[in-house]
């Protein structure tokens, strides 16, 4: 199946205070069916409190609050120069996804 490669850029200033609440990567490129979906591909690379022995526990999800769905931090562009081939998974094809937990 041929997908698009989409960049999801950082839009909020530095000193947003919703860059607390879910922390940012700076520039990812993905591959993905469309906009909204490269918003979920992004998201799904991050790690959740589900994946490791960490609360939230107990079935609670944060995968809702990656900045990545966010459209007031991350805007999504098309990216057709990027050098990457949409054939392929759906997947992170560039940059690095900052794991919050870590910091």
């Amino acid at each position: 199946m041929t997908r698009r490669i989409y960049k999801l850029v950082p839009v909020a200033a530095a000193g947003d205070p919703n860059w607390e609440r879910a922390g940012g990567s700076g520039i990812v490129l993905v591959r993905a069916d469309s906009a909204g979906d490269a918003r979920l591909v992004a998201s799904e690379a991050e790690p959740d409190f589900l994946d490791i022995d960490r609360k939230p526990s107990h079935g609670v999800s944060t995968r809702f609050a990656s900045a990545f769905r966010d459209e007031k931090l991350y805007a999504v562009e098309d990216c057709e120069s990027s050098g990457h081939s949409p054939d392929g998974p759906r997947e992170v094809v560039e940059g690095t996804i900052r794991n919050p937990l870590e910091d």
